[in-house]
């Protein structure tokens, strides 16, 4: 979008007077990223007033608003944010009294929706951990670089959320408050974190390129081969990359076939359906480069509707665009508590979009229903290539 920031709610407004309109939607819409977009509705005085307005009960953001509200909200007032200062660790660690929160992270092809209470805080090496009964989060706060308190006139009314963006303005980690979620706690944290400036506007930077792979030529595979079959922990897999210099596909694409089977990427529809019904309980990991986000448990409600597929459970929710899947695989690492299976996901950029383990903790074998069922995907993968 080419003038001023000033400029920007307004358009906004008028984007959302056509329809529903998620932020990262209008955001495109507006070439923008959403952190721009964000930072164009800092204004104080409307957060605030903003706060005395009735919330969400959730964030199903479908219905129609309230008549009584939607007639007196100004264009300015439909968004309304407060720029938070960078303490990104500490704010974690003060949420458990807002109490029952909807927690979202997201990359370019997943969604993954998690409701519960943050608690649990600890910080290890910059690395933040939110180890809570539902919230399971590895924080990764060098790359957090925004942070905006935000208050947005939605379909069912008020919703007020923390979000977090990168350098180049893209969505880290959202927390959206709930129906039952303490307003004047949030609001507390919000006074708390103000940044001392509440300039309008957002100065981003151009994200850093991806270095590129090695020639598969220039990798001692005969050492990856030693190194991968000597793991003893899921956790030495990120080191073991970088000591190979190699990406995580391109480790998968020159593992042996013992480790490593390339399946169909629409598997990945047949594991969820058959997890769901068989009562797996998983661990799905869905994050970017600034968040870890962790489902542990059953999942029950499975539905695919092109090009997404969703869980649509009352505590997690999973949206997943089948057509951004460039390669499935399905992993097998050795570890002291014997071989752990892994179903993972990449982009065409070789990205991660989600990996599923079977549920598990440390110093337990692998669920043995979990590698039964990736088995049969193997076994069905090789009958097709024979």
């Amino acid at each position: 979008m080419q003038g001023p920031v000033q400029t920007i709610p307004q358009a906004f407004s008028r984007l959302k007077n056509q329809g529903f309109i998620r932020q990262l939607d209008a955001a495109q819409r507006l070439n923008l990223s959403e952190g721009e977009l964000i930072a164009a509705h800092i204004n104080q005085d409307t957060f605030w007033r903003a706060l005395s307005q009735p919330d969400v009960s959730g964030v199903d953001l479908t219905g129609t608003p309230p008549k009584s509200e939607s007639a007196e909200i100004s264009a300015v007032e439909d968004l309304s944010a407060l720029r938070l200062r960078p303490d990104w660790h500490a704010l974690m660690g003060l949420l458990e009294p807002i109490g029952e929160v909807m927690a979202l992270t997201r990359n370019a092809s997943c969604v993954h929706e998690k409701i519960g209470i943050y608690q649990n805080a600890t910080l290890t090496e910059r690395v933040g951990v939110m180890a809570s009964a539902n919230i399971d989060l590895r924080a990764f706060y060098a790359k957090w670089t925004h942070g905006f308190a935000v208050s947005e006139m939605t379909t069912r009314g008020r919703q007020h959320s923390f979000q977090f963006f990168d350098m180049s303005g893209v969505a880290i980690h959202k927390i959206f408050l709930r129906e039952n979620s303490d307003v004047q706690a949030y609001q507390r944290l919000a006074k708390h974190f103000a940044d001392g400036s509440q300039q309008t506007g957002l100065y981003t930077e151009n994200p850093v390129p991806k270095s590129p792979e090695q020639p598969d030529q220039q990798i001692d595979v005969q050492a990856l081969h030693q190194a991968w079959a000597a793991l003893r922990d899921t956790h030495d897999f990120f080191a073991l990359l970088k000591s190979h210099g190699v990406s995580r596909v391109q480790a998968l694409r020159l593992a042996q076939p013992k480790f490593v089977q390339r399946v169909h990427c629409a598997e990945v529809l047949r594991v969820l359906t058959a997890a769901a019904a068989r009562e797996i309980p998983l661990m799905v990991f869905v994050g970017n480069h600034g968040m870890l986000q962790i489902h542990s448990g059953a999942i029950q409600k499975v539905s695919y509707s092109r090009p997404w597929l969703n869980v649509l459970d009352e505590t997690f929710n999973l949206h997943l665009r089948i057509d951004h899947i460039d390669s499935a695989w399905i992993v097998k690492k050795p570890t002291v508590d014997g071989l752990v299976t892994s179903f993972e996901i990449f982009d065409a950029q070789g990205d991660a979009i989600a990996m599923l383990f079977g549920l598990r903790k440390p110093g337990q074998q692998e669920l043995s229903a979990w590698r039964d069922l990736l088995d049969e995907i193997q076994e069905t993968q090789q009958a097709c290539a024979a």
